[in-house]
């Protein structure tokens, strides 16, 4: 390309020739010093020194292969070894006519050979073409980045606005029942926390446990088809407004299942699974479907329990809020729930930095931790 065109998006317009003549560099200058920056080299090692220092530069680089101090296989082997070989294109200046040499120039990555003496308008044009080419491939692959960015950062706010709506939702459940809005985000935080920080999250991702986590968020949306009267009752529940209360499990597990969008979020799964299964029990004793032990998935443990410690730590409609000493105190006696050994585990070595988002909470005001 010459200088006088513009390229929307800068591209490499160095050559560097490597010869050890003198006359040789000249001529090969002259052919492409009205197009080019020129940059040469008596050897191979003064050319993997000039090619480190301008590598951002050089678009094409001009090679003889008899040369003193590195020779140009010993440099295509030093450029192999670089992991530039085929990165950039090298054009062979020889007047080797051995297959044996040339087929190894080509297993190096030589993208074409030029006979000596060269003839400057052929040289030209074989030169400019290769480069061309690597020029529109490298102005491809830039265009393809830019646009899976873009792509990226799209796919990102239809993440955002989605977790947005279903916090909306999901906080929208918590205030009704007369609990703080800042409930669900906390669930998400000590869920995460427990995964991500202890043993108990062990085989699974930094992806899947923030998938888990905001699948958290709507452990409790089967609560919008509770009525207010049993939701928001300030005491004791009787046996048959508790069975209804229970129905909430199922209710958000149905309630997910029918909205199309939802099904499609890859938090779908670990969702439904929670809203569902978050009252199970270890000891098999939990509702609605009795699962015991590790019937009940990791994370589903992880949401339930961090469902009972932040309702101990707080204010609820028929309770006051506990201490966190009590409330760790009350888990570990088995009094809010039968948990397994792991979990137990996770939660004791956890439980003093779970506090401190309490504290921070406080500080900040704001409800979000």
């Amino acid at each position: 390309m010459t200088k006088d065109m513009k390229d929307p998006i800068p591209m490499p317009n160095t050559i560097l020739i490597i010869d050890d003549d003198e006359i040789n560099r000249m001529v090969l200058a002259n052919i492409f010093s009205d197009s080019y920056r020129i940059i040469e080299a008596s050897d191979g090692e003064e050319g993997i020194r000039l090619l480190l220092e301008n590598f951002l530069d050089v678009c094409a680089v001009l090679l003889d292969v008899m040369m003193p101090v590195m020779d140009g296989m010993a440099f295509l082997e030093r450029l192999r070894g670089l992991g530039w070989n085929g990165g950039i294109p090298v054009f062979l200046i020889t007047a080797e006519d051995d297959t044996s040499v040339l087929s190894r120039a080509y297993a190096l990555g030589v993208m074409d050979t030029i006979a000596k003496p060269v003839i400057p308008y052929m040289v030209r044009k074989r030169v400019d073409s290769v480069i061309e080419l690597f020029k529109a491939r490298k102005r491809l692959r830039l265009r393809v980045k830019d646009q899976q960015k873009q792509i990226n950062a799209q796919a990102r706010q239809i993440i955002d606005l989605n977790l947005g709506m279903i916090e909306a939702l999901s906080t929208a459940v918590e205030f009704r029942s007369a609990e703080s809005g800042s409930h669900v985000r906390r669930i998400h935080d000590i869920t995460k926390r427990l995964l991500l920080d202890t043993e108990l999250g062990v085989g699974l991702s930094p992806e899947s446990i923030d998938i888990i986590a905001t699948a958290a968020i709507m452990h409790d949306v089967g609560k919008i088809a509770i009525p207010d009267a049993i939701l928001n009752k300030p005491g004791k529940l009787t046996p048959e407004e508790f069975e209804i209360m229970k129905t909430h499990t199922i209710k958000g597990a149905e309630f997910l299942e029918k909205i199309p969008q939802m099904r499609n979020h890859a938090a779908f799964h670990c969702a439904y699974e929670i809203a569902r299964h978050h009252h199970e029990r270890y000891d098999g004793r939990g509702y609605p479907d009795g699962l015991k032990g590790e019937q009940i998935p990791v994370w589903v443990q992880a949401v339930s329990l961090a469902d009972v410690y932040d309702a101990l730590v707080n204010d609820r409609v028929y309770k006051k809020a506990y201490s966190f000493d009590e409330a760790a105190r009350m888990i570990e006696a088995g009094e809010c729930g039968s948990f397994g050994p792991r979990l137990m585990a996770a939660f004791r070595a956890e439980e003093p930095r779970l506090r401190e988002l309490y504290r921070k909470e406080d500080e900040d005001g704001k409800g979000n931790l």
